[in-house]
C-alpha cells in the first residue's frame, strides 16, 4: 500500500471480486480499503489462497496497464532494505504518476511480458560489502568481468553486428568491454575519460554494442544538459525512435508517455537524469551513469538513493554489466576497482599526456618568486597572461568560478565581521554594483545596515560572483567579448574565435576545437569547505572544465590558482584521479567514513532520537556518534558499522522506525544512509 508507515512496509492479502479479475494482474495500480479508508496500493503477485482467514476485497484497479515489473519490484525492495527505508516510498521514485491521455496514447493491447535478465540470478538480498561472492568470474573474464586481450581471443557468436570499438583504442580495455557487452557478459567498468573526450560518444558506442547484443540498456546523467547531448549521441548511432528520455523536468505527460513506452517493450534503451535509474527495460544488459560525483545523482526524497548504487544494485542482482564513468573518480568507485567488483579502464600514460592541456598551478615557489602577489591575488599574473595570450591567438578563454551571482556574501569593510540579515541571520549579498544590500534567505533590503560587531556602515565583497567576475574581466579585456553561463543562463556550446566565458561549476559550455586557456578561479571556496568530500568536489569541478581545453600540443592552457602541493592540485597536475581516489579511500579507511564503513545519520528533535536509537537493536560492533547540532534546532546522531554489517544497522533503524510509528510517536525522525554530507 501506497502508506509512508514504516511498521505498514509489508505485503497484505485483499480477495479480488470475479469483476477485476481479468485486469487484476501483478504490477496494476489498485485501490484497497485499509483502516477505514481508500488507499492507493500496488498489486504484487496473485496466489490461490492466505493464511488469513477473513479478507477484504479488492475495491477498484486504477488501470489495467501492469506498470510495475517484477524486475522493479525487486529492485525496488533491495533499494529500501539497503536504505532503511519503505518499499511505498521507493516505488513512488520508481513508477511517474499517472497520466490518463499519456497511458491511452501508448499501445497497451498486448501486455508486457517480464523476462528474467538472461543467465541471471535472484539473491536473497545485497552483498553488504558490495563485491562479488568469489571476486573473479568464472568465465575466463579479468576482474569486474571486463576481458583481458588474451582472453578475448576466441571467436565472436554469430550473426551479431560489431560495433567499431574506434572510440575506445586510447583505452586498453576499450575494446574488450565492448565485445564483452555485444556478448552479453556481465562487464563491470570504473572509466576514466581522457580530456578532451566526447564521452557522451562512448556511451552511445557502449549502448550499441549492447543492442547487438539483443539487450537492453539504462544510462543515468546529472542534468538536462548532459541529457541532450546523450540523446542526440544515441540519435546518431542507433537512428531516430531507438531510446527514450525520462526525466522529471520533461513533464508529467511526456515522461509517464517515455516510461510505457520502454514498460510496453516499444524501445530498448532508456536515458535520464537520476529518475530513470528505475527504467523498466526488458533484457536489460547493461546500467551505466556518467559523473557519478555530481549531487544531482542524490535523491532528496527518503530513502534518499544515490543513482550510482541503485544502478549497482541493479546490475547485482541481475547480473548485467555496469559502467561508472567520469573524467574524475569518486572514492565509491574506487572501492569498486580495489574489491575486484568492477575493472578500471583507464589510458596509457603516454596517451594521457597527448591528450592533457599544459596545467599549472599559482601557488608554487617558482611562481611566487616570480610574482609574489600570486599568494593573494585572485587573478595571478600567470592566469591573467595566460589569458591574454589564448584571446591573442584568437582562442577562447573559459574563467570557472565556484559562485554564481554578482557578489553573493559580504562583510564589513572595517572588522572583516560576515554581514548578517537582522531579521533572519541569512547572509547577505550585492545584486549589483549599484545595488542595495539583500538577504539570500529572506530576500530583505538592509539599505541602513549597521555591522553588529563595530558598528561599521561599509561593506565589502567577501565572495565574488560570476558576475562580477565577468565585469572585472571585461575591463581587464577591452573589446572582447564576455559571456557568462549559469543558472541563470546556461550556454550549450561557444562558437569559435576570441572571447570570455564566465561560468560556475556544472555550466561550463563546450567551444568549438576547444579553449584556448581554463583559468580556475577562487579555489579556496572549494577547498575549505567544511565537508568530507571537499577535495574529491574539487577535483571533479576542475577536470571537468580542464577536458573543454585544447590539449597541449595544440596551444591549450589551464591555469588553477592554488597552491601546487595540495593533493588535489597535484591530481589534476598529473591528470591521475584514480591516485587522489586511492588516497582519499586509504583516510576514509584509517578515519572510518564511507565508503570504507556504513554510517546513517539519525536527524531529529533530541527527544525523538533518543527514543529511536533506545529502541533499535543495533549491531554489537556499532558506533554511535554525537549528538551534532542540526538544522531549525535539531540534532544528529551517526550511527557507523562496518560495510560487512550494513543490512543488519538498516533492518534495526527501520524497524526501530517501525515501533515508533506504531505507536504514533509525535516527532518525526529523518533516517539516511551514507549521506553525502555528514557534518
Amino acid at each position: 500500500m501506497d502508506v509512508p508507515l514504516p511498521h505498514l512496509d509489508r505485503p497484505f492479502d485483499y480477495l479480488v471480486p470475479e469483476a477485476l479479475d481479468a485486469d487484476a494482474r501483478p504490477g496494476v495500480r489498485v485501490k484497497v480499503r485499509f483502516a477505514g479508508q481508500l488507499v492507493d496500493g500496488w498489486l504484487l503477485e496473485r496466489a490461490e489462497s492466505s493464511e488469513h482467514p477473513k479478507l477484504a476485497y479488492l475495491e477498484k484497479v486504477v488501470s489495467p496497464v501492469p506498470v510495475l515489473s517484477p524486475e522493479v519490484a525487486r529492485l525496488a525492495r533491495a533499494v529500501a532494505d539497503r536504505y532503511a527505508g519503505s518499499l511505498a516510498d521507493v516505488l513512488r521514485l520508481a513508477v511517474p504518476p499517472r497520466h490518463a491521455r499519456a497511458e491511452k496514447a501508448v499501445t497497451t493491447d498486448t501486455p508486457p511480458t517480464d523476462e528474467p535478465a538472461p543467465g541471471g540470478t535472484e539473491p536473497d538480498g545485497i552483498p553488504a560489502d558490495g563485491t562479488e561472492p568469489d571476486g573473479s568470474p568464472a568465465d575466463g573474464t579479468a576482474p569486474g568481468g571486463v576481458p583481458s586481450e588474451a582472453a578475448d581471443a576466441g571467436a565472436r557468436p554469430g550473426g551479431r553486428a560489431e560495433v567499431d570499438p574506434r572510440g575506445w583504442r586510447d583505452y586498453p580495455a576499450g575494446p574488450a568491454l565492448l565485445r564483452a557487452l555485444t556478448d552479453g557478459r556481465p562487464a563491470r567498468a570504473v572509466w576514466s575519460a581522457l580530456p578532451g573526450e566526447d564521452w557522451a560518444d562512448r556511451y552511445a558506442d557502449a549502448v550499441a554494442a549492447t543492442v547487438a547484443g539483443g539487450r537492453g540498456a539504462v544510462v543515468v546523467v546529472a542534468d538536462a544538459r548532459d541529457l541532450d547531448r546523450l540523446d542526440a549521441a544515441l540519435t546518431a548511432v542507433l537512428g531516430a525512435g531507438r531510446h527514450v528520455r525520462l526525466a522529471a523536468a520533461d513533464g508529467p505527460a511526456r515522461r509517464y508517455r517515455a516510461f510505457l513506452t520502454a514498460r510496453t517493450g516499444g524501445v530498448d534503451v532508456v536515458i535520464g537524469t537520476r529518475a530513470a535509474m528505475f527504467a523498466p527495460v526488458r533484457r536489460l544488459g547493461l546500467v551505466a551513469i556518467w559523473d557519478d560525483g555530481d549531487d544531482l545523482h542524490a535523491e532528496p526524497r527518503a530513502p534518499y538513493p544515490h543513482a550510482r548504487d541503485v544502478l549497482l544494485t541493479r546490475a547485482q542482482l541481475g547480473d548485467i554489466a555496469a559502467v561508472v564513468g567520469g573524467y574524475a573518480r569518486t572514492a565509491e568507485a574506487q572501492l569498486l576497482v580495489e574489491t575486484g567488483w568492477a575493472r578500471e579502464v583507464v589510458a596509457d600514460r603516454a596517451v594521457v599526456r597527448a591528450r592533457t592541456p599544459a596545467l599549472a598551478p599559482t601557488g608554487d615557489d617558482p611562481q611566487l618568486a616570480r610574482d609574489p602577489g600570486a599568494a593573494s591575488a585572485r587573478l595571478p599574473s600567470l592566469a591573467w597572461t595566460t589569458a591574454r595570450d589564448a584571446l591573442r591567438a584568437d582562442l577562447p578563454v573559459l574563467v570557472q568560478v565556484p559562485r554564481r551571482g554578482y557578489v553573493p556574501s559580504v562583510a564589513c569593510a572595517d572588522c572583516r565581521a560576515p554581514a548578517r540579515c537582522p531579521h533572519c541571520a541569512g547572509p547577505l549579498a550585492l545584486p549589483s554594483a549599484q545595488g542595495t544590500p539583500a538577504c539570500r534567505w529572506c530576500g530583505r533590503v538592509a539599505a541602513a545596515y549597521a555591522c553588529p560587531e563595530c558598528g561599521g556602515r561599509r561593506l565589502r565583497a567577501s565572495v565574488t560572483g560570476a558576475r562580477r567576475t565577468a565585469e572585472e574581466l571585461g575591463r581587464a579585456f577591452p573589446g572582447v567579448p564576455v559571456r557568462t553561463s549559469g543558472r541563470e543562463e546556461v550556454l550549450a556550446t561557444v562558437p569559435g574565435g576570441a572571447g570570455l566565458v564566465i561560468a560556475t561549476p556544472g555550466a561550463e559550455p563546450v567551444a568549438e576545437g576547444g579553449y584556448g586557456a581554463v583559468l580556475l578561479l577562487d579555489s579556496w571556496a572549494l577547498l575549505t569547505r567544511a565537508d568530507l568530500r571537499a577535495g574529491e568536489e574539487a577535483l571533479r569541478r576542475w577536470m571537468a572544465a580542464a577536458a573543454l581545453a585544447r590539449p597541449g600540443t595544440a596551444g591549450g592552457r589551464v591555469v588553477v590558482v592554488a597552491d601546487g602541493a595540495l593533493a588535489p592540485v597535484q591530481a589534476l597536475l598529473r591528470w591521475d584521479s584514480a591516485w587522489f581516489a586511492a588516497r582519499e579511500l586509504a583516510e576514509r579507511r584509517e578515519l572510518g567514513f564511507p565508503p570504507a564503513v556504513r554510517m546513517a545519520s539519525v536527524t531529529g528533535a533530541a527527544e525523538a532520537v533518543a527514543d529511536l536509537l533506545a529502541g533499535a537493536r543495533l549491531p554489537g560492533d556499532a558506533e554511535v556518534l554525537g549528538p551534532v547540532p542540526a538544522d531549525e534546532g535539531r540534532e544528529r546522531m551517526l550511527v557507523r558499522v562496518p560495510r560487512s554489517r550494513a543490512a543488519a544497522m538498516a533492518e534495526a533503524l527501520h524497524a526501530a522506525a517501525g515501533q515508533r510509528s506504531a505507536r504514533k510517536a509525535p516527532d518525526p525522525v529523518r533516517l539516511q544512509v551514507d549521506p553525502l554530507t555528514l557534518f
